[in-house]
């Protein structure tokens, strides 16, 4: 919170400085040609604008969380990734093709695009910055480990990496390995240890926090 000091004079109207890019300002075209031509309405775009706002990582963490749970709903997971998202309400219909891969003791998944920043949004949201720089892009495909070292996970050499390129026809998901001593969690719990980066493959899912027992009554 700031503090301004503030006269009784009227304020400036307040100006948008920052100029359109030129494929904003082919979006606001195509948008009204569209509507124009009734294709489509002004109050379609709105909800569909809403629905991309409203995706976040939880959906992707809903699907793991499920998958560590129930050994079945796993294998339709890695069998039909969209029809699996489908059984808890996640529409990732958009998507061409979706894979799922399975981190373990012996293999580590890790997702990038090369060219751009393909991403399973139906499930992640929007993409984090740095999927989209340059410098993920090029070094994950060569040096995954070092990479990977910088995200501050760094692998057994026993391990194998694994890097998948993403694509506008294949995205992909990966579970991370549920992490050990949550036996006791329930899967709303479990899905709270899911972030973004473990299903991106940078990172791996969250410890849980140790439960501390509680504090004996003092003797009186």
């Amino acid at each position: 919170m700031h503090e301004h000091d503030h006269d009784h004079k009227a304020h400036a109207p307040i100006q948008d400085t920052d100029e359109p890019t030129s494929y904003e300002k082919l979006a606001w075209a195509l948008q009204s040609l569209l509507v124009e031509k009734g294709i489509t309405t002004a109050d379609e775009v709105r909800r569909q604008i809403e629905d991309m706002d409203s995706r976040t990582p939880a959906s992707g963490a809903k699907a793991v969380a499920r998958a560590w749970v129930d050994p079945a709903y796993k294998a339709r997971l890695l069998a039909d990734p969209k029809a699996a998202a489908a059984e808890l309400g996640i529409d990732a219909s958009s998507l061409n093709i979706l894979v799922a891969l399975e981190n373990t003791d012996r293999v580590h998944n890790v997702v990038v695009c090369t060219l751009c920043s393909c991403y399973p949004r139906p499930l992640l949201g929007y993409p984090p910055d740095w999927y989209k720089s340059l410098n993920y892009r090029s070094r994950m495909v060569v040096e995954p480990r070092a990479v990977l070292k910088e995200f501050g996970l760094e692998l057994d050499p026993s391990v194998e990496v694994r890097v998948y390129d993403s694509t506008a026809d294949m995205r992909y998901l990966v579970i991370p390995q549920r992490p050990p001593g949550t036996e006791h969690m329930s899967e709303e719990e479990l899905a709270s240890l899911v972030t973004r980066d473990s299903m991106i493959g940078v990172s791996k899912a969250r410890m849980p926090e140790i439960r501390q027992p509680a504090a004996a009554a003092a003797p009186r």
